[in-house]
């Protein structure tokens, strides 16, 4: 289940950031230790760190090896009671 959320909600967001005429570089983010971010995104020099969950209540954990390596970035959690939000990027 929680693969399947994953890559809905990548590519609704793809979609969003498309129909929106925002210009955007996505990364998926993994060590070789496995840590990993599910989702980076990055506009106008700013970049975004995105965790999934289908569950709000799951606990996330962004990997100290990327919030020390980037550490001018904003962390989100997106979950099944956010995800519409998060689908409408404005910034």
């Amino acid at each position: 289940m929680g693969a399947l959320w994953v890559n809905w909600l990548i590519s609704e967001r793809k979609k969003a950031l498309h129909y929106q005429c925002m210009q955007a570089n996505t990364y998926f983010w993994r060590t070789q230790d496995q840590q990993e971010i599910d989702y980076v995104e990055e506009r106008d020099g700013k970049m975004w760190a995105f965790e999934m969950k289908w569950d709000p209540k799951a606990k996330a954990s962004f990997s100290k090896s990327f919030t020390q390596a980037y550490p001018e970035h904003d962390l989100k959690v997106v979950h099944r009671e956010n995800y519409y939000e998060w689908l409408q990027p404005t910034e």
